[in-house]
Order: C-alpha cells, then sequence, then structure tokens
C-alpha cells in the first residue's frame, strides 16, 4: 500500500498544457492541466517530493478585510482551493466533501484546520457573495476575493492554472481552472499533499486526522 509521488516540477510544467472547465466544458489549450490527484488503488492523497512553498497572498475575505495567507495560516493545518460559486458541479462537491470530512473530526481539531477558498471568478465573487455561499457549506471556511492576476500568479505556483472567467454562447460565464486541493502542514508551513476532483468523503475522512497533525496520509 503505497501513496503515489509526484515532482513539484512535474505540477509545474504540466500548468502549460491544458485545463478543464468546471460544468464539463472542453478543454482549452494554453491553460493548465487539471491534474487528478495521485490516485492509486488504496490512496486519493498524491505525496509532493518537495513540497510547495505557501503563496504570498493578501486578498480581501468575505467581511471586506485584507486577509494574508502566510500570516493567518501559519502553524495551522491548511487545505486551499482555488474555485467559484457559480461552478455547477466540482467546485460545490469538493468543499462540501471537505465539510462533511471535517465534521467528523474532534472539535479541537476542526477549530484548528483552515479551509481556504480562493475565487477564479473574481468579478462575480464578491466578499458578501463568497460569504452566503460558504455558509451553505461551513461557516467556518475562509473565502477570499480580489484581483485576478494577483490570483493567477497565487496559483500557478501551485501548480494551478486558471483563466480569466468567458462568456460562452450559450452565455453562461465559465471559469477554467485547475481542481486540486493543496494540504500544507502545520509543522512546516509547506504544500506537501495533493488532492484531485476525484476524492471521495471517505477520503477526506481518513486523511483530515492525519494532516491536522501534519504527518503523511
Amino acid at each position: 500500500m503505497r501513496t503515489t509521488r509526484v515532482t513539484v516540477a512535474a505540477l509545474l510544467a504540466a500548468a502549460v498544457l491544458t485545463l478543464t472547465a468546471c460544468g464539463g466544458e472542453s478543454a482549452k489549450p494554453g491553460g493548465v492541466t487539471q491534474i487528478a490527484g495521485g490516485q492509486s488503488n488504496d490512496k486519493a492523497a498524491t505525496l509532493l517530493d518537495r513540497p510547495f512553498n505557501k503563496p504570498e497572498l493578501v486578498l480581501t475575505d468575505t467581511t471586506g478585510n485584507p486577509w494574508n495567507l502566510r500570516e493567518q495560516t501559519k502553524g495551522k493545518p491548511t487545505l486551499i482551493y482555488f474555485g467559484y460559486t457559480n461552478c455547477p458541479d466540482v467546485c460545490p462537491l469538493t468543499m462540501s466533501n471537505i465539510a462533511v470530512a471535517k465534521k467528523a473530526l474532534p472539535k479541537a481539531d476542526q477549530d484548528n484546520l483552515r479551509v481556504v477558498f480562493v475565487t477564479t471568478d473574481p468579478e462575480r465573487d464578491t466578499p458578501e457573495s463568497l460569504a452566503a455561499w460558504l455558509k451553505a457549506q461551513d461557516p467556518s471556511f475562509v473565502g477570499l476575493t480580489g484581483d485576478f492576476a494577483t490570483i493567477q500568479a497565487a496559483a500557478r505556483t501551485l501548480g494551478i492554472g486558471i483563466d480569466a472567467a468567458t462568456t460562452g454562447a450559450d452565455g453562461k460565464v465559465v471559469s477554467m481552472h485547475g481542481a486540486q486541493v493543496i494540504a500544507f502542514s502545520p509543522k512546516t508551513d509547506e504544500g506537501y499533499v495533493l488532492y484531485g476532483e476525484g476524492t471521495t468523503v471517505d477520503d477526506y475522512t481518513k486523511d483530515l486526522p492525519k494532516l491536522i497533525k501534519g504527518e503523511n496520509p
């Protein structure tokens, strides 16, 4: 039984290829590969041989105040996901799975865990709309919005690519983005585990107790 390992270099190299849109839209060249995570026979987690540094990212939270990612999550087990609230499928399912798994943790561990949702569609995802959307998932989840270029640059340092939201011929607005969840260790503040969109509630429920301690799942 072995958790898949991939290199950070491989993830960053993939970020120049293709990406996938929520809602099942076709892939688009010039974006980022949606890496499905290290799905082996028994593990959802992909361990990184060299962890990601936490981005130097200051955005606006759901209260309208500046929120410094490094400062606010220092020494805390942290999950980061880039998505948008109008996503019809992948984004709400991912956040819901994490929310359900979190409830299985002891209260102290629930309070210690930081789950950060960074919008890839800041023009529509205002602090108010983010707050309402995340409240339905878990009121403790942090929602961040701000300048798109800043968000895009931070995502790329984690091997996650996003494109600016576009409007299709049918009038629907689609945000193209990678669907990875990155887990950061409370011991090192580095991103050392990756999860893809196929990760289930059971996967997160099994892994969160170890991630809380900064251990390998």
